[in-house]
């Protein structure tokens, strides 16, 4: 679908379905798409190889027929070489039988029936647990300067006060101190990490590692923040399902762990702590670690969210589970029934005549 050129103002004329207009991007003299969407020229010669063509290794961007070879040798989408820090899979668990199948089934296909024995079943679970988890808010003092900044708005405020209650909560356990490697999990930006290491700077001269570890590509990142001389920095861009922490570099020199997560979502907690404390079989209870292991962990903070995006391949407390008579298929439910939690619904608000 083209536009009109008379309506196009030198933009092109490639419709963008999802979006519902055409791309705003501007097109050279004489031509009707951008070098994005020149694949759908058909006007363009394809004599002399200047015509678009789809990227091989990502459908989602174009290149020309002619630098195909070249662009495929730098393309982001080219398999590249494992780090060694690298194991398929090494953190992932055994996934049960018919597992997938099992997850697939929504609440809203449930019978009322079935509904009410998952219920009575979470109710003779829960019995003697704590109902109402303890809420503790902490800080720390590095924060007070940014937190009475009035430039910093209600989402900023927000984020300050989780990560200065991560941080309270290591300087309480006595984590918070030089001679440790914090690992942070997930760490996106890494701004977690950089609080940490301004928490930090003030204390002896003590050796001091960061290492940071985040699968997705992100930017405007704080690690630039970490360059100095008081701190070894290493930022790994790998799956936590598939990194094995023995094999890292920076941790030859053996220093206590200290892992740290905010917002670790779903299963990324379970993988932090199967990476953390590897095991052999996912069922059986941690091990303690032997002294001559390479990683050794003096204690983690890690905040949770997205409990309804957890797998039973990858939780470790399968054990737990067990022996309370539970399975894959009540843990595939009760993860969905985790968001009534924060879904909002409630006692309906009474209308304006009943009040009075």
């Amino acid at each position: 679908m083209a536009a009109p050129a008379t309506d196009r103002n030198g933009k092109c004329a490639f419709f963008v379905e999802k979006k519902k207009r055409f791309c705003k991007m501007v097109v050279a003299k004489g031509r009707e798409f951008c070098g994005e969407h020149a694949n759908m020229d058909t006007n363009v010669s394809e004599e002399g190889g200047g015509r678009r063509i789809v990227c091989p290794l990502d459908p989602k961007h174009t290149v020309n027929r002619d630098k195909l070879d070249a662009h495929l040798k730098k393309c982001n989408s080219r398999a590249k070489a494992k780090p060694v820090y690298y194991a398929e899979d090494v953190n992932a668990g055994s996934p049960a039988p018919s597992e997938h199948s099992l997850q697939q089934v929504t609440l809203c296909e449930r019978s009322a029936a079935e509904l009410r024995r998952l219920l009575d079943k979470l109710d003779s679970a829960s019995k003697g647990l704590p109902r109402e988890p303890e809420e503790r808010v902490l800080s720390h003092g590095v924060f007070r300067e940014e937190a009475d900044d009035p430039k910093n708005g209600e989402s900023a405020r927000k984020h300050l006060k989780q990560q200065a209650s991560i941080l309270g909560h290591l300087e309480a356990l006595g984590l918070l101190r030089r001679g440790r490697c914090f690992v942070e999990f997930g760490a996106g930006r890494g701004q977690l990490s950089r609080w940490i290491h301004r928490a930090l700077e003030g204390e002896p001269h003590e050796r001091l590692q960061m290492l940071l570890v985040e699968r997705s590509s992100t930017r405007f990142k704080a690690d630039g923040k970490h360059r100095g001389a008081d701190v070894e920095f290493a930022r790994l861009h790998v799956d936590i399902q598939h990194l094995d922490l023995t094999k890292v570099p920076l941790l030859e020199r053996r220093l206590p762990l200290v892992a740290v997560g905010k917002h670790l979502c779903g299963a990324a907690t379970d993988l932090a702590l199967r990476c953390l404390f590897p095991r052999r079989e996912a069922d059986r209870p941690p091990k303690r670690l032997k002294a001559d292991h390479p990683v050794g962990v003096a204690g983690l903070a890690l905040a949770l969210c997205c409990h309804h995006r957890c797998e039973w391949r990858h939780y470790v407390g399968r054990r737990f589970f067990s022996d309370l008579g539970l399975g894959p298929a009540e843990f595939a439910a009760f993860c969905r029934m985790s968001s009534w939690a924060t879904c909002g619904l409630g006692a309906a608000p009474r209308a304006a005549d009943d009040e009075e």
